[in-house]
């Protein structure tokens, strides 16, 4: 049995030995959306944890997927993957305990060697300070450099009501926010192209001279022998059925 034929079996017994075979067979389709979006996070974001919480955004699209659509699953399912991975990610402190523990005794050590020496300690003064080696406190710089919490946890005052809160409250994680804009780009763009692949060979054709070849309509339609108002129809056309396919499958 192929894949179709299983997901309209599966859509009219809703048997659950073969929904949990089809989710097997999607389970690489997990792995590969999680390794790439892997890419873009720091090292403490385990791989095996966004792809456990992509199986959830592989459950929830078997769940509403109907085949008589004529979209492919997998077509169906990366962005709802994606969109589970994400909203994980927006809810997770990606900085682990360990580091932050480390950044605060980095934080304390600098600080007191800076008001015992009047300027900057050096990496052989810090590693003597806090009882490591030099190359311990290079690893130490680079983790908490890396995740930009040094000095997140100090208290400090609000200017709005002089309330004394963690620096980390007051400033907007914009290199989080950044990664995870860039990376919802790319995968819509991803989509986009997969979507255009089930638009008629007339839109096609038009929205690849039009997009990709920069032509006008009107040359278009010189190409295609049509009517310029006719080019015109079938890209109002092209757009709105892409529009609605990225509302419907692109949703997070």
């Amino acid at each position: 049995m192929n894949r179709e034929t299983a997901w309209s079996e599966y859509k009219r017994t809703e048997d659950p030995v073969l929904r949990q075979k089809l989710l097997n067979e999607y389970l690489g389709l997990v792995k590969n959306v999680a390794g790439r979006m892997a890419m873009g996070f720091p090292k403490s974001v385990e791989l095996d944890d966004l792809v456990s919480t992509g199986v959830i955004g592989l459950i929830e699209a078997a769940k509403n997927f109907d085949p008589d659509r004529g979209v492919k699953f997998e077509t169906f399912a990366v962005p709802r993957i994606r969109g589970a991975i994400l909203d994980e990610l927006r809810a997770l402190d990606w900085v682990p305990r360990s580091t932050r523990a480390k950044s605060r005794v980095l934080d304390k050590s600098t600080s007191k060697l800076e008001n015992r020496l009047l300027r900057h300690p050096n990496t052989t003064e810090l590693a003597k300070e806090m009882a490591v080696s030099p190359e311990e406190v290079d690893a130490t710089l680079g983790e908490v450099s890396s995740c930009s919490i040094l000095s997140l946890d100090e208290l400090i005052c609000r200017e709005d009501d002089n309330r004394q809160v963690p620096r980390i409250e007051t400033i907007e994680n914009s290199h989080a926010s950044c990664v995870l804009e860039d990376m919802e780009l790319r995968e819509l763009k991803e989509y986009v192209l997969d979507a255009i692949s089930l638009l008629s060979e007339q839109e096609k054709l038009v929205v690849a001279l039009y997009y990709y070849e920069e032509l006008t309509l009107k040359e278009i339609g010189a190409i295609m022998q049509i009517s310029e108002s006719r080019v015109s129809q079938i890209h109002t056309k092209a757009i709105m059925r892409l529009s609605e396919m990225v509302k419907e499958n692109f949703a997070s």
